[in-house]
């Protein structure tokens, strides 16, 4: 992506911390750091970091890294404000990234609370004003441009056509976790990345756990199969579920379910459109399922945000009051669960447009 589009987005945050009077913030998320800057997506693990940005009021920000990627980041970023920490007896990540911000800070320095520890908090924060800034930049990334917006249409695309082939991979006898590993192969094979979370695959009962793992329990004659996945594709992800019925010989139950999923979903989507809530949004499948009697079994929100992460805001649940503007992007998945054979869900991409929202 052009490294202009990154300055832009560094400039509206700028204008969200002089809003704030903040003086500065200290990105640690890896997909705002990405969104910011273009430098890497994803951190392996919870415990490592490939580092974080400074982003000042002033303009004069930098890119804090260690010495693996001391050339990466260079590519991205002017040298003279790429900080390279680390060295035998320099200290820790956080306590470096703080001789940093107590030379070149004015004002308050915001932080992503919810996505650092105890220790890095400790360490990165000590003698500086501090102020919660979680969702700054979330909001800049809630709305996505039109490149943002393509790169989706395309990870979404590859994703209807995993949905196509899923049927003739529903072999009898085949496991959970065979099927999960010919779905991964699927995306790499088809220009995908990666995956953007792993895919469940949950057989008869199993299909009951909205996040089931996959196991050894294989497919039979007659069975339903629900299958929830998604790649990464230009960066950005896509998330979709389907429940199969393998066989013959579908039950009433089963088919009865599927009906009132669709119902709840299409619903769901006529209600999506700029101003409206996204509380009211999940009313309206929840609303549906409840004039069938059916409510107590749907026991999620009906669906999230997406984009470089596959959980993103806003939220389309009971306690989320974020009105909708044109270009969020979420899913929209109703579904039903019962313990004793299974469940069903069905999920789509929308968009959020001028008049309303298109499916992906």
């Amino acid at each position: 992506m052009d490294k202009r589009i990154y300055q832009a987005r560094r400039e509206n945050l700028r204008g969200l911390l002089k809003e704030k009077g903040l003086g500065a913030m200290l990105v640690t998320l890896d997909a705002n750091r990405y969104y910011l800057s273009g430098f890497e997506l994803e951190d392996g693990q919870s415990n490592e970091s490939s580092g974080c940005l400074v982003i000042t009021a002033t303009g004069r920000d930098w890119l804090c890294t260690d010495a693996r990627y001391a050339e990466a980041a260079s590519r991205l970023w002017e040298r003279e404000r790429v900080f390279i920490y680390g060295g035998a007896g320099a200290g820790g990540y956080g306590a470096q990234v703080n001789s940093l911000l107590k030379d070149k800070l004015q004002g308050s320095l915001g932080i992503e609370a919810r996505c650092i520890s105890l220790a890095f908090y400790e360490d990165v924060c000590a003698g500086l004003r501090v102020e919660r800034a979680d969702g700054l930049v979330e909001a800049l990334r809630v709305v996505k441009s039109p490149e943002e917006v393509l790169a989706m249409r395309e990870s979404c695309a590859l994703n209807h056509k995993l949905m196509e082939w899923i049927p003739g991979a529903l072999a009898c006898g085949s496991t959970e976790v065979e099927l999960a590993w010919k779905i991964e192969q699927f995306f790499r094979n088809n220009g995908a990345s990666g995956l953007s979370f792993d895919s469940i695959v949950g057989i008869n009962a199993n299909a009951a756990l909205p996040h089931a793992r996959p196991g050894a329990d294989r497919v039979g004659e007659n069975c339903c199969v629900l299958v929830d996945a998604g790649c990464r594709l230009h960066d950005y992800c896509s998330d979709q579920t389907r429940t199969f019925w393998v066989g013959d010989k579908m039950p009433e139950h089963f088919l009865r379910a599927l009906e009132q999923v669709k119902a709840a979903q299409k619903r769901a989507l006529a209600a999506i459109h700029p101003g409206a809530v996204c509380r009211d949004v999940h009313l309206a499948a929840y609303n549906c399922f409840a004039a069938q009697g059916v409510e107590k079994y749907f026991t999620h929100g009906l669906g999230h945000g997406v984009g470089l992460q596959v959980h993103e805001p806003p939220r389309l649940n009971l306690r989320d009051e974020t009105v909708l503007r044109p270009g969020m992007v979420v899913t929209v998945e109703p579904g039903l669960y019962y313990p004793a054979w299974g469940g069903v869900r069905w999920e789509y991409m929308a968009l959020v447009t001028e008049d309303g929202c298109v499916i992906f």
